[in-house]
């Protein structure tokens, strides 16, 4: 299963290749994709995307609530500007701008591409394509150390500055829009404007004795996306709408058109349920996906001495106080009860009483959508980083707990809820 996530995550460069990735999944999975809501058919596999955001979803006629995940596709990196080749020949540079909270400086001295999407002119309107150069093509060079004898001693690189990428072009003056447009076969001249990121080019490698650990780009949170979907897909048929949600933009803050902020999943939901939709949220449940912290054995100072997790010893149930991760101890209770049908036990992670975590998907979206939710992610070590570190085996109890998940139900009671 780790070689299929390696080759998930390769085909996903940017949010908008992961749309693309995920709906071809879901096509050969026998979905097909809607722009409307009023001919869902009953048993109907279908799928919905808005902007670079989709949605994914079973629909049952008499469904009494919805089964829920969602991730998001997209992960830190470096945004291209218009106009953004400076110089000519070896030492063209690329100006960039920060797309999210990334370690800067693990991105030096490594093989980059470019990849995203393209607006064009096309017989009088305009069109959109994604677009990957699928090979090594940039790097961000270190400054020696002879230039800098006091480098390890701390080192802030300024984005403007020192994380620009080194273009060579070719004596012909060739551009990274020109190979863009040789690429999709369109006129240099046609290109109005882009979304275009750099990505590293490395593919995920296993190591250690008995190959348990991994290294993989965009792990956060390619690798919930991944593990979600191998669920929402196993999942043998239950009595509710089981729903797949892949969101954009979290890692800008979720508040765009196709974040986790937006109305779309509830229109999405409502459109589905019709009069029915606030019956069936209250026997419903969504899992927010979204990888977490493992604790570090350089730095153990740095997370909670009795509820740090561990890679190897399975996927984690996310707390916090103050809702950055929506868990609360019914959602908790419930999710492990199904969890318990597929034999699993997942760790339980708090960030240090005195640390401020990072906030995600669920208590987000909740505000638009109010449903019983749990916070749940793969344990990873260098979040953030140019390529990120966990362990193979969380991402098999991770597939099994979700399979599992969507093989449920749940019915709120009196005092509760039943789980089916």
């Amino acid at each position: 299963m780790i070689n299929e996530l390696f080759d998930f995550i390769e085909k996903c460069p940017t949010m908008y290749h992961s749309v693309e990735t995920v709906s071809e999944m879901l096509v050969q999975n026998g979905f097909s994709r809607i722009e409307k809501f009023d001919c869902l058919e009953d048993g109907g596999r279908y799928f919905y995307v808005r902007y670079s955001s989709l949605i994914a979803f079973v629909y049952r006629k008499n469904a009494e609530g919805f089964m829920i995940s969602a991730a998001h596709g997209d992960s830190p990196s470096y945004r291209l500007r218009i106009g953004c080749e400076k110089g000519s020949g070896c030492c063209s540079l690329v100006d960039v701008e920060k797309y999210g909270g990334m370690i800067n400086y693990t991105w030096f001295d490594r093989p980059l591409s470019v990849a995203g999407r393209v607006c064009y002119r096309k017989n009088g309107s305009v069109a959109v394509k994604t677009v990957n150069i699928d090979r090594d093509l940039l790097v961000i060079p270190s400054l020696c150390i002879h230039f800098q004898r006091n480098i390890n001693e701390g080192f802030k690189p300024d984005v403007a500055k020192d994380m620009r990428p080194l273009f060579s072009a070719d004596k012909n003056g060739e551009t990274i829009l020109s190979i863009i447009a040789k690429q999709l076969d369109i006129g240099e001249q046609d290109i109005i404007s882009h979304d275009l990121f750099t990505y590293v080019r490395q593919r995920g490698s296993v190591f250690g004795a008995d190959n348990g650990l991994y290294m993989v780009p965009r792990l956060d949170d390619l690798g919930c996306v991944f593990t979600t979907l191998k669920g929402f897909l196993n999942a043998k048929d239950n009595k509710a709408t089981n729903v797949f949600v892949l969101f954009d933009n979290e890692e800008v803050g979720n508040a765009t058109k196709q974040g986790a902020a937006s109305p779309l999943l509830y229109d999405v939901l409502s459109s589905i349920a019709g009069e029915r939709y606030l019956d069936m949220l209250n026997n419903s449940m969504m899992v927010s996906a979204d990888n977490g912290h493992a604790t570090h054995p350089n730095y153990r100072e740095a997370s909670d001495s009795e509820y740090g997790t561990s890679l190897g010893k399975g996927f984690i149930v996310k707390y916090n106080a103050s809702q950055k991760y929506t868990t609360d101890g019914l959602s908790h209770a419930v999710f492990a009860e199904i969890c318990a049908k597929a034999s699993i036990k997942p760790q339980v992670f708090y960030n240090k009483a005195n640390v401020i975590g990072g906030g995600t998907l669920g208590s987000i979206s909740n505000t638009n959508v109010p449903v019983m939710t749990v916070d749940i992610g793969l344990p990873q070590l260098a979040m953030h980083s140019a390529v990120e570190t966990a362990a193979v085996s969380d991402v098999e109890s991770l597939v099994s707990a979700m399979t599992a998940f969507f093989e449920s139900t749940v019915t709120a009671t009196t005092d509760g809820y039943e789980i089916g």
